[in-house]
């Protein structure tokens, strides 16, 4: 593998292997999807939207006729939609080489989840949760596999409220919850590699995040908007830290991976520093536990048996 200068034709061979993307219709998650279609992966595209995510594959398939491309519905704002889509993957599958935490909300008007969740910590981070968790038993079956957790700059402004992770006893602001999930995010991996360590086959946790990307993420914010539209890379620049994370071969678990560019915002995918707060082991404890309670999904229970 190269050091600095990354692509995808650093993409390994993925005959025989299979991954999932989450928020894989648009995006930095369809461009995971096609770059690893073209590596020969056979790519479950886990979509909120079906129209969207046939039109994805659809395009997919144009561009690389061999492309094995799969389109499975995955609402991570609800934990019946994530328990029913892992129960689908544990029935079709007998492994998974790979899970990309992709998909997201940001800056969105207050708005709960299905389960009664503020929409960008119930949709960023405990859904993946929830989902991961699930996955878990598959994920132990394929040597070598990787979990990329998505964070993003913004984890660097987040001050978590596990008080009120929620939102409903403060003024809601769109951008702070945003910060906060994609700081529980890093906590996410952190917690996870901990409870990983020791175990036969445990997949190895890293955490990327895209930079500034030309997306439709920002839609929620005029801000955020415009600072895409000025600065942003396009989505296959914007993917590569991700991928880059998943097949680095000098890595380490939490290791994190983002654009090597002035303030990060875009460039070649290197490994970058996380905000020490991201590094917090007693807060990633302390969400752990949170994020089990509230989602009802525990690591005894999924760990040791599957679905």
């Amino acid at each position: 593998m190269k050091t600095e200068k990354w692509g995808p034709e650093d993409i390994p061979d993925m005959a025989g292997k299979v991954v999932v993307v989450t928020g894989a219709s648009t995006g930095i998650g369809k461009e995971n999807a096609r770059l690893l279609a073209n590596a020969n992966a056979s790519v479950i595209l886990a979509v909120r939207n079906r129209e969207k995510g046939e039109t994805a594959a659809q395009e997919i398939v144009r561009g690389n006729p061999s492309a094995r491309v799969a389109v499975r519905i995955l609402d991570l704002a609800s934990l019946a939609s994530v328990e029913a889509f892992a129960r689908q993957l544990q029935s079709e599958c007998d492994r998974v080489d790979l899970l990309i935490n992709n998909a997201g909300v940001m800056m969105c008007p207050y708005e709960k989840t299905a389960d009664g969740f503020e929409m960008q910590i119930g949709t960023n981070h405990l859904g993946h949760f929830a989902l991961t968790l699930y996955l878990l038993p598959l994920l132990e079956k394929a040597a070598g596999s990787r979990i990329v957790v998505l964070s993003s700059l913004a984890h660097k402004q987040g001050n978590l409220d596990f008080a009120d992770l929620n939102w409903e006893t403060r003024k809601y602001s769109p951008g702070s919850a945003y910060c906060d999930s994609k700081l529980a995010n890093f906590l996410f991996a952190q917690g996870l590699i901990e409870k990983l360590q020791g175990r036969e086959n445990a997949p190895l946790v890293t955490v990327a995040h895209p930079g500034v990307t030309k997306t439709d993420l920002a839609r929620h914010s005029t801000i955020g908007a415009l600072i895409t539209g000025v600065v942003a890379q396009t989505a296959e620049q914007g993917s590569l830290p991700t991928l880059r994370a998943a097949f680095d071969r000098n890595v380490s678990p939490g290791d994190y991976f983002g654009p090597g560019g002035l303030w990060e915002m875009r460039g070649a995918p290197v490994k970058v520093k996380p905000h020490q707060k991201a590094l917090d082991i007693a807060a990633a404890r302390k969400l752990w536990s949170l994020s089990e309670d509230l989602t009802r999904v525990s690591w005894g229970e999924c760990i040791d048996k599957a679905m």
